[in-house]
């Protein structure tokens, strides 16, 4: 699988405006909150099984067009958080088309069955210990 980056960054758009939270007069009339929206149907960027994947995955963060939705405001400049935004979602792609690994069953160890009977035997002891003796 190879994502194509280059792609997936020109089919970005970008919506911006004014952020909430403290920051005084500049945020008040700047729009630093960046959202990025990309379209995972339509994209170039990935192949059809990778596409797959991801709407498979990251299904409920996709709105009804079928869009990729990320909201950024940490940073106070816009450029800073386009750039965050952006991060962001090459790392969301990135994770959601790693394949899974079947896992492997496995049988415990010959120690560690022998560890966990001898604590049940330690447990079992001092409960023992607690009772009234016998008369």
């Amino acid at each position: 699988m190879h994502v194509n980056w280059a792609v997936i960054k020109e089919e970005v758009s970008f919506r911006t405006s004014r952020s909430s939270g403290a920051g005084g007069q500049h945020v008040n009339k700047t729009e630093t909150k960046v959202e990025v929206l990309y379209d995972v149907v339509a994209s170039h960027g990935l192949d059809d099984e990778e596409k797959q994947l991801v709407i498979q995955r990251l299904g409920n963060r996709m709105n009804n067009d079928g869009l990729i939705s990320l909201r950024v405001q940490n940073f106070p400049s816009q450029a800073e958080n386009k750039r965050h935004a952006l991060i962001r979602l090459r790392d969301l792609l990135a994770k959601s088309i790693v394949p899974v690994k079947k896992r492997v069953p496995t049988k415990p160890t010959q120690a560690s069955i022998e560890n966990r009977l001898a604590a049940k035997k330690r447990v079992s002891n001092k409960k023992d210990t607690r009772k009234k003796p016998d008369r």
